[in-house]
């Protein structure tokens, strides 16, 4: 499904000790597995490796799906599973506390956790654009949104975004009603229904809206404010793994530096492996959200664009000092796209 868990109470983040290695032991999880042979990208790695991911549900999460569909890391020895939280709050914090080692992860909610202590830096890309504002009929202006009432995702990018539109256009987040919703089906029936004033989403549920809700308006894609090719989603891993395990971090981005190559290549092929299975939607949504919201794992470009939204997190109260260039750790991408440069030549979106 094209989802966002949604959360209206965050996890106290401040509270939490970051530094402690504390996997979890419940059941019913499922693992991002490595099985790793010796020399396996010029490092040899114990048999048997495992390392633990988890992931949202949109499309910046498409190369890791696919990764993990067609298993496209195998010729290094990995195989990909996945652990499924079943909200919002807990995958920000399975990251932070180490019960997982590596999540898919809006960079707001990254930069939170790293605010917030914890031991994790950005290493490749996940989605770009694909976040929507669309509003009621008759208010087609920042202007006219004061009192009215948003639907969106505590600490995502669908609540920068609006905080974002809003400022350029003058008019304060405070003078809002902001309602945090649980799903975006929920958010989305919510504004089809009336209930709220305007919403900010993603494809293709923001074009479908659009098309459902006579007179609706499209207030704004992102790229008004941000530019073309922003950032959604960024693959965060846990600083130890980069550290002890550089190979098997190595393996996975080349792993979804090749779904990318597939995705791109075939979309519609893409597609008939993802729905039903990964999507809840249907091929024709799916083929929408898909070219309105890219997975792009080289998101070296969108360094600048990510430290910058620092100032709007601090300005809504969710982080108390801006990370600096430290947060984000392109090394192991650098080596991958210069160890494979063919592949690399072959996606369509990337930084250079």
């Amino acid at each position: 499904m094209c989802d966002r868990y949604g959360c209206a109470i965050l996890p106290d983040l401040k509270t939490r000790d970051f530094s402690r290695r504390n996997f979890l032991k419940a059941t019913g999880l499922t693992t991002l597995t490595m099985a790793v042979g010796p020399g396996m990208l010029g490092q040899a790695l114990a048999a048997d490796t495992t390392v633990k991911g988890t992931h949202g549900t949109g499309f910046c999460n498409l190369n890791f799906f696919l990764t993990h569909a067609l298993q496209t890391a195998s010729e290094d020895g990995v195989i990909v599973d996945f652990v499924n939280t079943p909200t919002f709050a807990e995958q920000v914090t399975f990251l932070g506390m180490g019960q997982v080692d590596l999540s898919l992860i809006p960079y707001t909610s990254f930069i939170a956790l790293w605010d917030a202590g914890a031991p994790i830096k950005i290493v490749a890309g996940g989605g770009i654009e694909g976040c929507v504002i669309v509003s009621q009929p008759g208010l087609d202006s920042a202007e006219k949104l004061k009192g009215k009432t948003l639907a969106t995702f505590q600490l995502d990018t669908l609540e920068v975004l609006p905080y974002d539109w809003l400022k350029k256009h003058g008019v304060a987040f405070k003078d809002v009603t902001v309602r945090y919703m649980g799903s975006t089906p929920e958010a989305v029936e919510a504004f089809k229904a009336g209930a709220v004033d305007w919403i900010c989403t993603i494809e293709p549920y923001g074009t479908a809206l659009l098309n459902e809700v006579k007179g609706s308006h499209k207030l704004s894609d992102g790229t008004d404010i941000y530019g073309k090719g922003y950032t959604d989603c960024v693959l965060g891993v846990r600083a130890d793994l980069i550290k002890e395990k550089p190979a098997a971090v190595k393996a996975l981005i080349k792993g979804m530096m090749k779904a990318q190559a597939i995705a791109e290549g075939d979309p519609s092929g893409t597609l008939d492996k993802l729905i039903g299975s990964y999507y809840k939607t249907s091929k024709e949504n799916g083929a929408l959200a898909m070219a309105k919201q890219p997975s792009v794992v080289d998101a070296r470009a969108q360094t600048k664009f990510i430290l910058e939204r620092t100032d709007s997190l601090m300005e809504m109260g969710y982080i108390k000092k801006k990370p600096g260039p430290e947060a984000i750790d392109w090394t192991l991408l650098e080596q991958v796209i210069a160890e494979n440069k063919e592949l690399y030549s072959k996606l369509k979106y990337k930084a250079s």
